[in-house]
């Protein structure tokens, strides 16, 4: 691999990943998407566990190609002292540390947040956890899983006469790692507004900026996402519970299914688009009666709005509705299989599609980055890493000769 000139907005900053599978390394791979100089540790007796997830080529999970795309891997063995003490001496040099092992796990290596803030007071570390870093419940181990249940995504998912469904990507995992990129960037400003970052020296030498612990529990950040959920119930005792495809309270917005046995999304709650709806699927009935003109007179009759519309639906094939709707300016979709999406105009269009290859040279696609910024776009340098490709560049980088790599090798650290 040729070495990448550093380019993007983050461009100069570096980042230490210490964890597995999702929230923590989709954080980081956000802000390697972006630039930064993102150092993953891995255990070097398999590394992590994502590489093994799903759809293989060659006993390498083609997640991994996205999941870590633009990080540079070191297999090192945090059981041994001189592991942790290289991990150490990243950490101080890096500008942000992500991590997602259970509260207590970097105390016990020596590298947790305090005692890296000792050394170097402009540390940054985002901690993404199940439940955070108090509380009775942080030495659990948690998982997507359980923060979408009690954060209370899970409770409103699925149709009322059945059990809780959950979303078909583990959304918990991604909505928490956002968070701590949001965070990251918040705090890193702030380190860069009150002096910036550490010049390696300590006592009345140091000269660093303030740095801080970011603190994401899985569950909050999923409960973060539930709206107006706690003043609804807070004030007028609502419990919200699963509607199926619809949105509760805000009507007509649910999935229907036409004549050809597809379905569709109509969002008809907006008044004025409302009106447009009901004129398009031939009910001026409902368009004029002016209890409907308001969504707060249409919830009351939802059941009605819904089967009128979806008795229209029933008449029509999807290219049908989907054409009748759109002249009438009525936001509508077909809900989409990956299979949809990568012929879909739109999506080509924003070029939302990525074209790269494998080491073998074949051939592969992958999503493009998000968002897009019009003056310092994300790109892919280089796709997901072999287990501890970087090894022996990270450790030159912090002052290790070749027989010190050479014997950290015999020795099983690295």
């Amino acid at each position: 691999m040729t070495e990448q000139k550093p380019s993007g907005p983050l461009a100069g900053i570096k980042v230490l990943e210490l964890g597995t599978l999702i929230a923590g390394p989709f954080c980081s791979r956000m802000l390697a998407e972006f630039g930064a100089e993102v150092i993953k540790i891995e255990a070097p007796d398999g590394g992590d566990p994502i590489r093994q997830w799903r759809v293989l080529k060659d006993g390498t999970s083609l997640w991994w190609y996205v999941q870590s795309r633009n990080k540079k891997s070191v297999a090192l063995n945090m059981k041994d002292p001189r592991g942790q003490e290289i991990a150490k001496r990243l950490a101080l040099e890096a500008d942000i540390i992500i991590e997602n092992y259970r509260p207590g796990v970097l105390e016990k290596w020596g590298i947790g947040y305090e005692d890296l803030n000792k050394v170097n007071p402009a540390t940054i570390m985002v901690r993404l956890s199940g439940y955070g870093q108090s509380g009775p419940m942080k030495d659990l181990p948690g998982f997507g899983a359980i923060g979408e249940s009690m954060g209370g995504m899970r409770y409103v998912s699925g149709h009322p006469d059945r059990p809780p469904v959950r979303i078909g990507v583990s959304i918990g995992d991604s909505v928490a790692a956002l968070h701590g990129v949001i965070g990251a960037m918040m705090a890193l400003r702030h380190r860069d507004a009150t002096g910036g970052r550490w010049n390696g020296k300590t006592g009345d030498a140091c000269v660093a900026g303030q740095g801080q612990m970011v603190d994401v529990a899985l569950y909050e950040a999923v409960f973060n996402m539930m709206e107006s959920l706690v003043p609804e119930y807070d004030f007028a005792g609502v419990v919200r519970t699963r509607t199926g495809g619809a949105l509760p309270g805000i009507v007509p917005s649910n999935t229907y299914t036409t004549k050809d046995g597809e379905n569709i999304v109509i969002a008809g709650n907006g008044d004025a688009i409302f009106k447009r709806l009901m004129v398009a699927i031939e009910r001026q009935d409902m368009a004029d009666d002016p209890q409907l003109a308001r969504n707060d007179g249409r919830v009351p009759r939802t059941e009605e709005i819904d089967g009128a519309i979806q008795t229209w639906c029933s008449t029509k094939t999807i290219d049908e509705a989907l054409n009748i709707l759109k002249a009438a300016d009525v936001p509508v979709g077909k809900i989409y299989s990956v299979k949809d999406m990568m012929s879909d105009p739109q999506f080509l269009a924003r070029g939302m599609f990525e074209q790269h290859a494998f080491a073998d040279g074949t051939p592969i696609k992958l999503p493009a980055i998000t968002p897009k910024l019009s003056a310092t776009p994300g790109e892919t340098k280089w796709l997901g890493p072999a287990l501890g490709e970087h090894n022996a560049e990270v450790l030159r980088s912090l002052g290790y000769d070749d027989r010190h790599i050479a014997q950290l090798r015999e020795d099983n650290v690295i």
